[in-house]
């Protein structure tokens, strides 16, 4: 019988010190058994193999247990105290459940229950996989050093694989399942399979200088929004992010240079903890009005071609009187109403979920009037990137009113306030 765990074996006589070879979170392989060769009444043994002995220390058993300490087995970790030699073999980081089973084999081993009915192995050295330190870190950066028929590792938290001419990302790689940090950049790779949402961890992901030209709404649906902070999207070609993109609400820092972005998600206020933001070198004409509302530490906004704001020319989509559809979308979006799927048609849904705000705070779905006005950049960010190269940190931000009232209101203070 064998057991995979993390093992330290300290000796009673020097309480301090653990046995060379044997130190704290050394990776090990536990084997109860016979040596190859002992007779079928032979002794048993529990044998330790690590990475530095292989050949393995063997203890023996019966009648050679002073106690076990099995508090904390639920979480994999159990002691066993020796009698001879007066050592303790701590146990960590093991399946809790095979550490049980493995546990109760050598109890009856120890009280002397009869070979023949215990699960024993026969005592070898351990194979070099057996006893290594699982890996947690791969990096790539050629086509020539990338694995095409050995899998990848799959206690794996990071994996750069940099400058290999993919096409498309590799279907081992889902299956990394611990995977934190995920870096495919300066590659060839067009298209995001929507079962990277699968990748519970992912906390980074990264994908600058690829061919993209979108990235998936099903990917912002999945277990990302829970998970992703780090997002490189930058020298690839994308022209807009989904709707649902502002789903991804753990994001702090965002990467967007070098598209061909033509407009940033509507609703980007609604990522609340983002602070890192760069979108430099794309073709923005203006920022949309929930950029207002972040809180940022950086932002780069440089090389974008901004429109000059013109607050006295608005663009009118005002409908008098306000159609039914309008009026129930607005009551619905001032008083709270819930609403959902299970409700309304999705495309209902969709719209709600897109819907403007007033500068009064009221909502409007698709009768409204839109201005551009200038917006110090500093508002919203400690640092801020000068926008062109004259020194500006101005950029043209988006502006709704849902009525002529509001739009005339605002347009008395910015008479006077330029006046």
């Amino acid at each position: 019988m064998r057991l995979q765990c993390e093992v330290e074996v300290v000796s009673r006589l020097l309480p301090t010190c653990g046995l060379r070879g044997r130190g704290r979170g050394t990776r090990a392989l536990l084997s109860l058994g016979r040596p190859p060769g002992r007779a079928q009444g032979g002794g048993v043994y529990l044998m330790v193999c690590t990475a530095r002995d292989r050949v393995g220390a063997r203890y023996k058993v019966q009648e050679n247990i002073e106690r076990f300490f099995t508090r904390f087995v639920e979480e994999g970790k159990a002691t066993v105290r020796l009698r001879e030699p007066a050592v303790d073999v701590c146990l960590s980081k093991a399946n809790a459940s095979n550490l049980k089973n493995f546990l109760s084999a050598v109890r009856l081993a120890h009280q002397g229950t009869d070979t023949g009915a215990l699960p024993l192995s026969t005592l070898v050295p351990a194979k070099n996989s057996e006893v290594e330190k699982p890996k947690t870190k791969m990096i790539i950066t050629s086509r020539r050093d990338y694995p095409l028929t050995k899998n990848f590792p799959y206690s794996l938290e990071h994996l750069q694989a940099s400058y290999c001419k993919l096409a498309q990302i590799d279907m081992r790689v889902l299956c990394l399942k611990k995977l934190r940090k995920l870096d495919l950049s300066h590659n060839h790779i067009k298209q995001l399979p929507a079962t990277i949402g699968d990748l519970t961890c992912l906390q980074e992901l990264i994908l600058h200088d690829n061919h993209l030209e979108a990235f998936s709404g099903a990917l912002c649906d999945s277990t990302l929004q829970k998970s992703l902070q780090f997002l490189d999207l930058s020298q690839n070609k994308i022209k807009a992010l989904p709707i649902q993109f502002c789903q991804l609400r753990e994001l702090v820092n965002l990467k967007l240079d070098d598209n061909e972005l033509i407009r940033l998600p509507f609703k980007i206020g609604q990522l609340d903890h983002l602070r890192f933001l760069s979108a430099a070198r794309n073709k923005l004409p203006f920022l949309p009005s929930d950029f207002r509302k972040l809180c940022l530490e950086s932002l780069d906004l440089f090389g974008n071609p901004f429109e000059q704001p013109n607050p006295l020319v608005p663009n009118i989509q005002l409908q008098i009187p306000l159609t039914l559809l309008e009026c129930a979308a607005r009551a619905t979006l001032n008083y709270r109403i819930p609403y959902g799927c299970h409700l309304l048609p999705s495309h209902l849904c969709e719209d709600l979920e897109v819907a403007k705000t007033c500068q009064c705070g009221s909502a409007c779905l698709s009768s409204f009037i839109q201005i551009t006005v200038t917006m110090n950049l500093h508002h919203v960010a400690h640092t801020v990137v000068l926008v062109d190269n004259m020194g500006g940190t101005e950029a043209p931000i988006i502006c709704y009113f849902c009525s002529l009232n509001c739009y005339s209101q605002f347009l008395d203070r910015y008479l006077q306030s330029n006046g």
